[in-house]
């Protein structure tokens, strides 16, 4: 029996994938488990298992494609069977390409939607503030040769004093230079502002102290274990205590996930994702510290499974290796959290009413209102502080 492949929803909200490459080609056979395409997400690039055996037959997708989610890209057929009729159109890549198997009528079909998505641009007079009319008169620029960012492609003022900017010292512009980015950067941008315009974020920040962190961490450096591994066990354990951050919100009220699974916010070229340790509050320090390199191993090497990237409950984004002091940091939904990290250093601080210096950090929990107040979220901190402050005691 023929046995369809789709694209899948590696992550929540995903509404397309981008097939980056097939690890099989048209007419081979295929193990069920055995890699089979590689999608790229917001987070990353994904290594997708096939979902049976069979032969691959009726590819409807060409490495570059963006395709919706659940779409049909192919067939896994059994000897001699043929490749249902009911196939699915092919999607169009960003190059424009035509995919292999396209029913006659789909090119037409993709283009008219892509068409349709498209804002036309304005050919009467050119839309204007008042006052980026006023500004662009005194600085000499003509509104038409502007592309306007705002409603309709209304010229702001904002698309004016970017044009001063980027004149030169004698007066003369400057060509601007676009830079390009990747899927992953694009989806980011998506997630963020969708965060951010979405969630009712509130901060709340702490300075602790670390030097028993220090210490504990002291014998294990040259190991490979980092702060980012210790934190990550002791949010574990102390999440296991304050149900309500490690919580998402819902259209039907607050839903408490039944695991806790610690994100880890990674920098990249083209963007942030996220490495995810599952049942970090059961984990040891050790063996956070070995599953943090084999993800970031298998990142590198562009074969990230499905449970590398996706099924976070709570996110730490750890900028103290940067030399960053403190910082406030966007929540990832449907997560309820964040804890950003700034960086561990000597500061004068009140020990037993005196001056003294000790390895202070700050952190910053950021939290959605829907989900957890303002109550719970320092009572939460206090726990942290608290396991921070020994945490031999909370690891053993």
């Amino acid at each position: 029996m023929a046995t369809s492949v789709v694209m899948p929803a590696l992550e929540l909200a995903q509404e397309t994938g981008k097939l980056v490459a097939w690890r099989k080609g048209e007419g081979d056979p295929v193990k069920k488990g055995e890699p089979l395409l590689d999608v790229e997400t917001d987070k990353a690039v994904v290594e997708v298992e096939s979902p049976a055996d069979g032969i691959l037959a009726g590819v409807t997708a060409n490495v570059g494609d963006d395709v919706p989610v659940g779409r049909v890209i192919g067939w896994l057929l059994s000897a001699g069977e043929a490749v249902p009729t009911q196939q699915e159109p092919a999607v169009t890549g960003r190059t424009g390409a035509a995919a292999a198997g396209r029913p006659a009528g789909a090119a037409q079909a993709a283009s008219g939607a892509s068409a349709a998505r498209q804002t036309p641009r304005a050919t009467g007079p050119v839309r204007i503030s008042p006052k980026a009319r006023r500004l662009a008169q005194e600085h000499g620029i003509d509104p038409a040769s502007l592309t306007g960012t705002g409603p309709g492609g209304e010229v702001l003022t904002s698309d004016i004093e970017a044009m001063v900017a980027a004149r030169g010292a004698d007066g003369a512009a400057t060509p601007a230079e676009l830079e390009s980015v990747g899927t992953v950067w694009k989806l980011m941008t998506e997630r963020t502002i969708q965060s951010w315009t979405t969630v009712p974020h509130f901060f709340l920040s702490r300075d602790v102290d670390a030097s028993a962190l220090v210490a504990a961490r002291a014998p294990l450096r040259e190991a490979g274990v980092s702060y980012t591994d210790f934190l990550v066990a002791l949010v574990g354990r102390v999440l296991v205590k304050h149900p309500r951050v490690n919580a998402s919100w819902t259209p039907q009220g607050i839903r408490r996930n039944g695991a806790i699974h610690v994100g880890i916010a990674v920098a990249t070229e083209d963007g942030v994702s996220v490495a995810v340790i599952r049942n970090a509050a059961t984990l040891t320090v050790q063996a956070i510290a070995a599953e943090r390199q084999a993800l970031a191993e298998r990142a590198r090497a562009g074969r990230s499974k499905p449970s590398d990237v996706s099924g976070a409950t709570f996110t730490i984004s750890n900028l103290g290796m940067r030399r960053v002091d403190a910082f406030t940091a966007i929540i990832n939904p449907p997560q309820a959290a964040i804890l950003a990290v700034g960086s561990v250093a000597d500061r004068v601080t009140a020990v037993d009413g005196a001056p003294a210096v000790r390895p202070m950090f700050t952190l910053t929990l950021s939290s959605d209102h829907r989900v957890i107040d303002g109550a719970r979220a320092a009572a939460f901190m206090d726990d942290l502080a608290a396991a921070i402050g020994d945490p031999r005691a909370w690891l053993t």
